[in-house]
């Protein structure tokens, strides 16, 4: 069983736990920080969740050099556990350690949402006859629980608490598909699909109206019909951030990259 960890209102979730807990809601803790744990191996998770936060809502932005020291002293813990979070973080794709030069936080380009966007498409949509054949009670609840709970931090206005459900969301989906070696993959184009929209979406869609499209999402798979599950996800990936109609064409070239396929 794969574990994938978020932190909402400073509480680390195992997405372990919200298989097992449908019912389970992430409550709203008071807003004091979660006291660092002291043992090294849950601290080392606690600096990574806490750093993840800030590179995803563009705190710590692209280009930035994360010191080992600097964050040693900050979070009160030696390097080596600092160490450990950055490379957490490295896996992600989140930051990128260069030997003996340091760690920066990865820069969040268009050419590659739109890559990674369309990986997310692939997995999810090749992954829908799976998910309808074992789709049940169990996994209704849990998503609608989920639901739920983007709802509530949309009207709370927590982008990054509404990201990280929106995250779980599509994670405990595709468990159905059975497809353990292919989650660390969906996991990763998750987190820097809601980087890049939280980094350059501007709110330009309401919160409310991101957490409530994932009703038919919900509709579809009730329905039993894999096409419609196919269709109403593939309308939801693509749609997360406005790359135009044909994205997953492959007619569909970025600025960037025709601007540079001008240069002499």
């Amino acid at each position: 069983m794969l574990h994938y960890h978020f932190i909402i209102d400073n509480v680390s979730i195992s997405f372990f736990q919200i298989k097992q807990s449908p019912h389970m809601a992430i409550e709203s803790f008071n807003n004091k920080p979660e006291p660092a744990p002291a043992k090294t191996g849950k601290r080392s998770k606690w600096i990574g969740n806490v750093l993840r936060r800030e590179i995803v809502l563009g705190l710590q932005p692209p280009k930035e050099a994360l010191l080992e020291l600097e964050l040693a002293r900050r979070f009160e813990c030696s390097q080596s556990t600092v160490r450990e979070a950055l490379l957490a973080l490295h896996e992600e794709g989140l930051v990128v350690r260069y030997p003996h030069r340091g760690t920066l936080v990865t820069e969040c380009l268009r050419d590659d949402m739109i890559e990674l966007i369309k990986l997310r498409h692939d997995i999810e949509c090749r992954g829908v006859t799976r998910i309808v054949e074992r789709y049940n009670q169990l996994t209704h609840r849990a998503l609608c629980e989920l639901v739920q709970q983007m709802v509530e931090a949309a009207q709370a206005d927590d982008e990054y608490k509404l990201s990280q459900l929106d995250q779980c969301f599509h994670m405990r989906l595709y468990e159905e598909a059975n497809l353990p070696s292919v989650e660390p993959i969906l996991h990763r184009c998750l987190i820097h699909n809601h980087r890049f929209k939280i980094l350059n979406s501007k709110r330009q869609v309401p919160l409310i109206t991101t957490a409530e499209r994932h009703w038919p999402i919900l509709e579809a798979l009730d329905s039993g019909d894999a096409q419609r599950a196919h269709d109403a996800l593939s309308s939801h990936i693509t749609t997360v951030v406005d790359f135009g109609s044909n994205i997953l064409s492959d007619e569909a070239i970025s600025a960037d990259a025709i601007t540079a396929a001008k240069k002499p």
